[in-house]
């Protein structure tokens, strides 16, 4: 086992103050994070590159564990891999305490049982990621008599909730670069093509611009089926392209249109509908508002649409999870409780915000846009090619 102890802490990469208060809340003493996405956030945007896209390993699994004692990030420690060595000799670990010994789940717990046996103090409540935690693990904590597990996922959905300046950099990149590759697939695509052939442009695209590609969901002519397959393009379709792109750990989640050929009124005014949907809900987007007023302001708008049968409208958080806090709605496609229904929005906070239109005749038609809040409103990072995109 390799492992590093620092005399001091380097200062930590988010609000341990709001951790602690946050801890307190939830009566937790301490915190074992098991997450890629919560190890990353509390380790400042660190994620070893190895297991960056599988996690398997000889018998068993990656898996990285912080831990955190509340009241004490001197006390912080990162538990890695045996490769991750080379990186914290690159000093991109800023936990005072660095084990780099584990080569699977019951090694890597253990080492933090290890670690957090030596604290002074409380620790007897421990807070964990139960839906992030692999079960032979969870086992070995479980059989501790001198702990008590509790879910940390709300605390840690909670730190996340509001974003830093440089998260919110890089959510705007990679919602900036995201609608960029759209655009350059809208313009590739031809008659002929097929929707595998689309995705993949895409996937091109948005590989040139640095991003992680994460899925594409894609609709052509009159078919709502949004899956990539080898059905072929032909002359009039309407194209529908939504795209995950990440960008150093945080979603490009936005959706655009195009048509093959020039759109006719129809399809003008199909679109426009959807975008006075849009409209109507990012309006209220600010600061001191309730959560909840987002959804019911899209929701009149839709109930006032003459194609409401047929639309289908939501919002929810976004940032290192594609539908995280704010928590604005219960109904949607992921199902929550709607914690920020009742509760102010705060500058920082990011939105999706998406309006879909399943015509039975013209096809599949979506926006999806991406609304940070800010001091006086909100911005809406990758806000091109919003109408119709077409040659």
């Amino acid at each position: 086992m390799n492992m590093t102890l620092r005399a001091t802490a380097t200062t930590a990469p988010f609000d341990t103050g709001k951790l602690d208060r946050l801890m307190e809340e939830a009566g937790l003493d301490v915190l074992i994070a098991t997450s890629r996405h919560n190890v990353q956030y509390l380790l400042g945007g660190y994620r070893f590159f190895f297991f960056d896209v599988m996690e398997a390993i000889g018998i068993s699994r990656y898996l990285p564990v912080f831990v955190y004692q509340k009241g004490h990030p001197e006390n912080s420690a990162y538990i890695g891999n045996g490769m991750e060595r080379f990186e914290n000799e690159l000093g991109s670990i800023w936990t005072p305490v660095v084990k780099t010994g584990s080569w699977g789940t019951l090694d890597a717990i253990g080492l933090a049982v290890e670690h957090v046996s030596k604290l002074g103090g409380e620790t007897k409540r421990v807070g964990i990621e139960a839906g992030f935690l692999p079960s032979d693990a969870k086992d070995l904590l479980a059989a501790l008599d001198s702990i008590e597990l509790r879910e940390a996922h709300f605390t840690l959905e909670r730190l996340r909730a509001v974003k830093s300046p440089a998260e919110l950099e890089l959510i705007r990149e990679a919602s900036e670069r995201v609608v960029d590759s759209m655009m350059a697939t809208f313009a590739a695509c031809t008659p002929g093509m097929t929707k595998n052939d689309v995705v993949a442009q895409l996937r091109r695209e948005e590989q040139q611009r640095d991003l992680v590609f994460e899925y594409c969901l894609i609709a052509a002519g009159r078919s709502h089926n949004r899956a990539p397959s080898g059905q072929q393009l032909e002359e009039g379709d309407v194209i529908s392209i939504d795209s995950g792109g990440n960008y150093r750990g945080y979603i490009g989640d936005l959706s655009r249109m195009a048509v093959l050929g020039e759109p006719d009124s129809e399809l003008r005014d199909l679109l426009g509908e959807v975008e006075e949907i849009q409209q109507a809900a990012r309006r209220v987007i600010r600061p001191g508002v309730r959560g909840g007023d987002i959804i019911a302001s899209g929701e009149a708008a839709v109930r006032s649409s003459p194609h409401r049968a047929v639309l289908d409208f939501t919002a929810h958080g976004i940032g290192l999870v594609s539908h995280e806090a704010p928590r604005l709605t219960a109904t949607g496609p992921v199902p929550y409780p709607p914690y920020d229904a009742n509760r102010p929005l705060e500058t920082g906070m990011v939105i999706s915000v998406e309006t879909a239109l399943l015509h039975p005749a013209r096809g599949y038609i979506k926006l999806e846009d991406t609304l940070i809040v800010s001091a006086d409103g909100w911005e809406a990072p990758g806000d091109g090619g919003r109408g119709w995109n077409y040659r």
